[in-house]
């Protein structure tokens, strides 16, 4: 018997071949979860869902009524949410100074309010317990360049996990963060192309490489799994990136200097 044997699980942010929340998917499928995946692209999700043998809705994060009708479709499908995962997120990068306030708006919409909803509308649907889990970033501790929006929102969001630990779990109901660094997955796939990313990156790992959606997975179905009792933390998910923090630009221009000496 796997370890989430009739937990009942939605994973939003699951639209991408391939991404971190197809890989989140698979892995609590495995340890025996009914799996429901959601995000924007129809014909990506009903393809994962048939592979998995579970089912699929379309979600825009955006949306409040289609956040809503998620735990509505959830309930429907498999009877309730034990489980429930936010993958989202935009990866935008851009100075600090340039932010316009479209922009900042967005990244509030997609990594705040979003969120925020999403989780408003997974607490209704849970009636015996559950686990809440929020897909963040080491970056919501540590530095980057150009990357406050991103940062900024995230870090709110883990935030905001801890007010729901807080209260609710007088039902039984569990919520925490994991926070990747560097990951691989296909939203990263450009990095080994840029001489010396990856191994500044890696310099600053304690155990010596950057993380991959397994090590991320591993970590979601612990949490969701009622051997967990812990709630309102961040596991950083990350190698030790966090004892260290993110390479610098000099960082970065140094070792591209030194793989083209190398080279």
């Amino acid at each position: 018997m796997g370890r989430l044997e009739g937990k009942k699980a939605i994973i939003l942010g699951a639209a991408g071949a391939g991404n971190m929340g197809q890989v989140i998917a698979k892995r609590l499928r495995d340890e025996g979860a009914d799996v429901l995946v959601a995000g924007r692209k129809e014909d990506e999700l009903k393809r994962f869902a048939e592979e998995l043998g579970g089912h699929y809705a379309l979600c825009d994060l955006t949306n409040e009524e289609e956040v809503n009708a998620l735990a509505e479709t959830a309930t429907s499908k498999m009877g309730g949410v034990d489980i429930a995962i936010n993958a989202t997120g935009l990866g935008f990068l851009k100075p600090f100074l340039e932010n316009t306030r479209e922009e900042l708006e967005l990244m509030s919409a997609l990594q705040l309010v979003g969120p925020f909803q999403f989780y408003q509308a997974m607490i209704k649907a849970m009636k015996d317990g559950g686990s809440i889990i929020q897909i963040s970033s080491a970056t919501a501790t540590i530095m980057l360049n150009d990357h406050a929006a991103y940062m900024g929102t995230k870090a709110a969001t883990d935030h905001i996990i801890r007010c729901i630990a807080h209260e609710f779990g007088d039902r039984g109901i569990r919520a925490n963060s994991i926070s990747p660094g560097l990951t691989r997955t296909p939203m990263t796939a450009g990095v080994d192309q840029v001489p010396g990313l990856v191994e500044s990156f890696e310099a600053r790992y304690p155990l010596g490489r950057i993380g991959t959606s397994e090590d991320i997975a591993a970590a979601a179905v612990f949490l969701a799994s009622d051997e967990c009792f812990m709630t309102g933390e961040n596991l950083q998910v990350n190698g030790g990136l966090c004892l260290r923090g993110n390479p610098t630009r000099k960082d970065q221009e140094l070792m591209m200097g030194a793989v083209a000496a190398a080279s």
